[in-house]
């Protein structure tokens, strides 16, 4: 990252990496992430949780090898580590595809209803554009700057839901990734056209904090065994701490787009 990468990031809460993924890197995304909503069907997503006019997948590091690389691409966990500091891991990896002709709106909201504490920021989110991001597809609306309010959306606004004066949207053309303090208020708009529109979001919290998804528990032992020394850190595989942290939480509420 540039220094005035980072300045970006820390001021508005987001940073555009556009085009990050190169053609091969897209089209591997894509296909696998194609596939498995064939294989899965009504399944697909249910180790997480359910949205209106809402496709997903979960537990995506269990279940391909470009899953993994998405998790541990060292620029984009450069970025992450600006936001939360060097000692984070892996919360959760999904995809959410929004409905065509959708009118459904996400509120306003901060991921995990996350309010930065004593020792700062704790969660981090990247949005993985496997689709053309555009005005009308259901693009993600932030409100820059509002990381550093402190405050949750539902707490202080009367409808969460409604445009925010100061919103914007974070569009970009597909390949490209989005590296947003989770603290910032946003949220899904409603997909207009006649497509699908998919991304995958890696989402990152501090190492003193639960994971959304708790990956020992998730992913299969044929995985875990061939996991790199790097991606077993990144997903806290052999953290006690992670493990204690935990083994009672099972699904966090609390909106990823």
């Amino acid at each position: 990252m540039t220094p005035a990468q980072r300045d970006f990031l820390s001021e508005h809460g987001y940073l555009v990496l556009e085009r990050y993924m190169d053609d091969a890197f897209l089209a591997e995304a894509r296909s696998r992430m194609e596939h498995l909503f064939r294989t899965e069907g009504d399944q697909a997503g249910s180790e997480f949780k359910s949205e209106p006019q809402t496709q997903r997948l979960a537990n995506c590091v269990d279940k391909g090898a470009i899953f993994e690389r998405t998790v541990s691409e060292e620029p984009v966990l450069e970025g992450v580590a600006a936001v939360l500091g060097p000692d984070f891991k892996l919360s959760s990896l999904n995809v959410r595809s929004a409905d065509p002709h959708s009118d459904w709106v996400q509120p306003l909201h901060c991921d995990m209803g996350a309010i930065a504490d004593q020792q700062g920021y704790w969660v981090c989110n990247t949005i993985w554009m496997l689709d053309d991001f555009t005005t009308e597809n259901g693009a993600t609306r932030c409100v820059p700057g509002s990381h550093r309010w402190n405050q949750l959306p539902q707490d202080v606004l009367a409808d969460p839901m409604a445009p925010h004066p100061d919103e914007i949207l974070v569009t970009g053309p597909a390949g490209t990734v989005v590296i947003m303090n989770a603290h910032l208020w946003h949220g899904g708009t409603a997909n207009r056209t006649a497509r699908p529109r998919a991304a995958m979001h890696g989402f990152y919290c501090r190492r003193d904090k639960p994971q959304q998804q708790y990956q020992k528990r998730l992913l299969r032992p044929e995985t875990q065994a061939s996991l790199s020394e790097r991606l077993r850190w990144i997903l806290a595989i052999d953290d006690p701490l992670n493990d204690q942290l935990s083994n009672d939480v099972k699904v966090t509420s609390g909106f990823l787009k």
